[in-house]
Parts: C-alpha cells; structure tokens; sequence
C-alpha cells in the first residue's frame, strides 16, 4: 500500500489504520513470549510446585462469553453508524461499555476464586503456574482498559456527534482494537484451559 497516495484526509486514515496494526502486532509479540514462558517452565519444572492439573475460575467463563458478546455489540453499533441509526449506535456503543466493565469485574472475581483455593500471586502459599496466570489475565485486563478508554472517547465524540457513515476512522480504530483485546482473551483463555491436556 502505497501511503502517499490520495487526498491529506486519505493519508492520515491510512497512517492510523497502519498504526494501529503495528501496535497489535507488538502486543502479539509480547503475549506470545509470555505464552512461551509458561510453556518453557512448564517443560523445565523449574519449581516442584507446578501444577499439572491446573483449573481455571469459573469467573473465567463467564467472563469469555462476556468479551464474545461485547464484540457482536460493537459490530452491530459500527453498522447502526453505518446506516446513520444514532439511537441504535448509542444504545450498542454503551451495551458494550457494559459488558467492557463487567468483564473486568469477572476477571477481579476470577482472582478472588484463586486466592479461596490457596494461591496467592506471591508469597509462601504462591504457586508458579496460579502466578503465570495472575500476570496474564492482569496485563490482559490493562489492555481491556486501554480499549475501555478509547471505547469512551468514542462515546464521547458519538454523543458530539462527530461521527457518521462518512466520517467512521476513530470509531473504526477504537472498534479494530477492541476486536483484538476480545480475540486475545479468547486464545488465552484456550490455550490455559487445553494446555493441561497436552503438557
């Protein structure tokens, strides 16, 4: 793709869009070292106290349909704006600030299931797989807020209105990455879950 062509408006879309891009890719790249990590250690027993049969919260799940459906709500506002619903576009854009929210607070409450079960994050009655677990679903939920944060400058221009069928590159920015903070958890929810079975 060839940046320098078409109009200032087309460049500046295109230099977001491709920005955009290289920051999943960077956020790709550090999860998936943390991924290996957990694997390496895993292969290594570096710790007597890893554990083989590892369950994850039930607040885990509920948490994952709640990102799944925070993602179907914000295609479904992109397309109200797509066809000028305002109305529609509102009710959806806050539908998944809802569920954005409540995701975190089921992570939070995740947390609270695994300290009721003895593992701390540090700390004698620590575990080092339960602390592997602590770091991921903790630097997911600062991503979960960064996307949280873009979803409310949404809102905010959305209520300015400053967006419509014409004029969608921030909401399209903030939506592309909100995807992606839904698919990551997704993948590493499926990955914790399975990889009890295969180690």
């Amino acid at each position: 793709m060839d940046l320098t062509q078409g109009t200032s408006a087309e460049k500046v879309a295109r230099s977001k869009k491709m920005m955009i891009w290289f920051a999943i890719g960077s956020l790709i790249m550090s999860f998936a070292g943390l991924l290996s990590a957990f694997i390496v250690s895993s292969k290594q027993r570096l710790n007597e106290d890893w554990l083989v049969d590892f369950q994850l919260p039930r607040s885990f799940f509920i948490s994952l349909i709640l990102i799944l459906i925070s993602s179907l709500t914000f295609i479904l506002a992109k397309r109200a704006l797509e066809k000028n619903k305002m109305q529609l576009v509102s009710m959806y854009l806050l539908v998944t600030l809802a569920l954005g929210i409540a995701f975190i607070f089921s992570q939070f409450k995740g947390f609270g299931e695994i300290i009721s079960d003895g593992y701390y994050f540090t700390g004698p009655t620590s575990n080092i797989t339960m602390s592997y677990i602590y770091v991921i679903a903790i630097l997911h939920i600062a991503h979960v807020i960064a996307g949280l944060i873009c979803l409310i400058v949404v809102i905010y221009n959305h209520f300015k209105q400053k967006y419509n069928s014409n004029n969608m590159l921030g909401f399209e920015l903030a939506s592309n990455f909100w995807h992606f903070i839904d698919v990551l958890w997704v993948v590493l929810f499926l990955f914790l879950y399975f990889f009890k079975y295969i180690i």
